[in-house]
């Protein structure tokens, strides 16, 4: 017999607030998966991307309403706060960057050789994923931390929210480095990789420890001065790699300050590492305002229903 002395659905993951996001999330995520293959469609990488990214959301919507409405999550080794803000900022991330990219290159002002109806349904698509793009961002908004409230889990504190967008920023920085970027031909441009995939390494180990509720002391310290060392050094990291990088891609010594006119389009490597340099600059901001804003959180015991403190 199950030890649970309560109803074994819980009625919370329909008739509130966050439940209604996660079912907007459901009703959009498959009215764009269905809509694309319908007649929408997608070709070529980024039409694959686009695709990837709304069917990997709306599996993952599926299997945490699924778990919320039958509380099987308490079975879970994992932290079930931390762990559903954590995908719910991940999925933001995807929807927001599937909106931009899915018209910027399907959706076209004049109709298309397979008429308009393709041309409308894309739009269609493009607003839906908008949609479900705020959907996403109503459940970050509606699980955020808010100053001196007591709150279920690091990972919907600023800081939290703030790791996921760095190891996003990270993979478009990577998917940049591996589009022809001749990161090879200099040892500085190899030590901003070496920076590149340190960083991201420490992020994902402070959010897989968050999830898995590993935040007990690491290393003779406490988990929250833990996160505010491995913040400090990634800040220092990358700023080197901000001035690295540009130096050993543009400076004339070494390469071209301007787009070499013989350079194909979507096939330049200086267009890859413009991608780099500028996202390394926004990973280095992201990472100084995690300095900043995680002075501020202070962690309570793990045997306590609370994590942290804002």
């Amino acid at each position: 017999m199950d030890s649970h002395s309560g109803p074994y659905l819980n009625h919370k993951a329909l008739c509130s607030p966050l439940g209604a996001a996660r079912l907007c999330q459901l009703a959009l995520g498959c009215a764009v998966i269905a809509m694309v293959t319908h007649t929408a469609g997608y070709s070529g990488s980024h039409g694959v991307f686009c695709m990837a990214a709304w069917c990997f959301c709306f599996a993952m919507s599926v299997l945490v309403f699924f778990l919320d409405a039958t509380r099987l999550y308490s079975y879970l080794p994992v932290s079930w706060d931390n762990l559903t803000v954590t995908c719910a900022a991940f999925a933001t991330l995807m929807y927001v960057t599937a909106s931009v990219v899915y018209p910027l290159f399907f959706v076209q002002s004049e109709c298309p050789y397979a008429g308009c109806d393709v041309r409308n349904f894309r739009i269609a698509v493009t607003v839906c994923s908008i949609l479900g793009t705020l959907a996403y961002g109503a459940e970050v908004a509606l699980c955020r931390a808010r100053p001196g409230q007591i709150v279920t889990g690091y990972m919907a504190t600023v800081s939290g929210l703030l790791k996921v967008v760095q190891g996003f920023v990270a993979c478009i920085i990577f998917g940049a480095l591996a589009n022809r970027s001749q990161y090879s031909q200099y040892a500085g441009t190899i030590y901003c990789v070496v920076v590149y995939a340190f960083c991201f390494a420490l992020t994902a180990l402070v959010i897989i420890m968050t999830v898995c509720k590993r935040t007990k002391a690491v290393c003779c310290m406490t988990f929250d001065r833990f996160v505010v060392v491995c913040t400090l050094l990634e800040v220092l990291l990358y700023l080197s790699a901000s001035v690295v990088w540009p130096v050993f891609c543009f400076d004339t010594k070494y390469g071209s300050p301007w787009r070499p006119s013989s350079c194909p389009q979507g096939k330049c490597p200086w267009d890859s590492k413009v991608v780099v340099a500028v996202f390394s600059f926004v990973n280095f901001g992201l990472y100084l305002a995690d300095l900043i804003y995680s002075q501020r959180i202070r962690f309570v015991s793990s045997h306590r229903p609370s994590n942290s403190r804002a």
